[in-house]
């Protein structure tokens, strides 16, 4: 029983972890960008759309389409970096053990 006693300490510190990453993760703001940084797209840790800035010469009525592609490649960007960040973050708590393909935490 001691072993079983010693690896809920565990599963218990494991969750408090869990907790300050996910408090550390909505905290983050992490920004991507596109078109040579003339369009600038903020997330948060959990992928919240912060802030989007652009560049006042972008707005061409004329160009509406190249504007849209530019913003979601921003906020693709900036996705891209919200999971790196997030990874990283589950690396520490994780140990650095890999998780299977697929497998996310937060549950």
């Amino acid at each position: 029983m001691k072993n079983l006693g010693q690896m809920m300490q565990k599963v218990q510190e494991m969750q408090s972890r869990m907790g300050d990453m996910q408090a550390r993760l909505a905290d983050m703001e992490v920004s991507g960008q596109s078109g040579g940084g003339m369009i600038t797209a903020t997330l948060n840790g959990k992928g919240a759309l912060r802030r989007m800035k652009i560049d006042p010469s972008l707005i061409n009525p004329a160009e509406k389409e190249m504007l849209e592609d530019l913003i979601v490649a921003a906020v693709n960007d900036a996705k891209g970096k919200v999971d790196v960040a997030a990874e990283s973050e589950m690396g520490k708590i994780t140990g650095g053990l890999p998780l299977p393909p697929g497998f996310k935490l937060p549950f």
